[in-house]
């Protein structure tokens, strides 16, 4: 059988993954959705209006379009929120947010403007149940803070009753039995400066670096995309080694005008980057060149 998360199975075989955002939010856009070449569907509530209500039906509709070419009840689901990860209180302060997307069935979220270790690690919190114990027992983390009475809408969306949601809607990997994903991105200065100890926090699945803001950060209005500044470069080569050293997973895209999308999906994969920011084309061509066998 499955996992219940699509993007966790891959990674668990060694496979980069692809994904497209989700569109409109509906019930209608779900159910086409269920059957997309991507391995997750990103939505974005960091720019856009935060729409759980919208998130619910669509959730919905994709269990109803279900289940997706690789036998999955729905395509792995992941969130940016509004509130960023600056600080600690920033991120306490705004926890409900977390609670109401995982609380329509998404598998995970993405948190953004991430600059220090603290918030990062109330992030994560955030995100857990208190009787989970893994890294509380061993004073690597403190307990969950995600609290009991909105788990049964996500059981149902998962296919699953209410206790059995809330045991396995743990952090992948530091839960090897977990199926929720945690996302930080490290996208300016003071964020990069901090990589290390941000990435070191138990808990986190994946990250990325954040050009258009790194970018930013460093006086350019718009760098998002290739060739970079020096200083730039610099910074991506140091949050990717932060993300390598501590076994956090790299998300990135390569939009060169001067390479062709096979050559910037090869480019990618051959750099070890697990979270491959490339169109439909390149994800055909990415997974033949890593012999993946499970079907899109």
């Amino acid at each position: 059988m499955p996992r219940i998360n699509k993007v966790i199975e891959l990674w668990d075989a060694g496979q980069p993954i692809y994904h497209v955002g989700a569109g409109e939010l509906s019930y209608d856009n779900g159910v086409k959705q269920s059957q997309t070449w991507a391995d997750y569907l990103e939505i974005d509530f960091e720019n856009a209006p935060f729409d759980v209500i919208g998130l619910q039906a669509f959730m919905r509709g994709l269990v109803a379009g279900g289940p997706t070419p690789s036998g999955h009840r729905t395509p792995t689901v992941i969130c940016t929120v509004p509130a960023n990860a600056r600080t600690k209180e920033e991120v306490d302060a705004n926890a409900w947010q977390i609670r109401a997307v995982l609380s329509t069935g998404a598998h995970g979220i993405l948190n953004t403007h991430v600059r220090q270790a603290d918030a990062t690690q109330a992030f994560v919190e955030a995100c857990r149940y208190p009787f989970q114990q893994i890294g509380v027992s061993d004073g690597r983390l403190h307990q969950g803070t995600r609290g009991s009475g909105g788990q049964q809408t996500p059981a149902e969306i998962w296919g699953m009753d209410p206790v059995a949601y809330t045991k396995i809607a743990d952090v992948w990997p530091l839960n090897p039995e977990g199926e929720i994903i945690t996302g930080l991105k490290i996208e300016d200065r003071e964020g990069t400066a901090n990589a290390d100890d941000i990435a070191a926090v138990p808990g986190v699945t994946y990250g990325e670096w954040g050009p258009g803001d790194q970018g930013m950060s460093h006086g350019y209005p718009d760098s998002h995309d290739p060739p970079y500044p020096p200083d730039m470069t610099a910074a991506r080569e140091r949050i990717m080694a932060a993300y390598k050293r501590n076994n956090v997973r790299f998300r990135s895209g390569w939009r060169a005008t001067d390479m062709t999308v096979e050559e910037q999906t090869k480019k990618l994969i051959d750099e070890g980057v697990l979270d491959v920011g490339v169109n439909e084309a390149g994800a055909d061509y990415g997974r033949k060149y890593t012999g993946r066998t499970m079907p899109w």
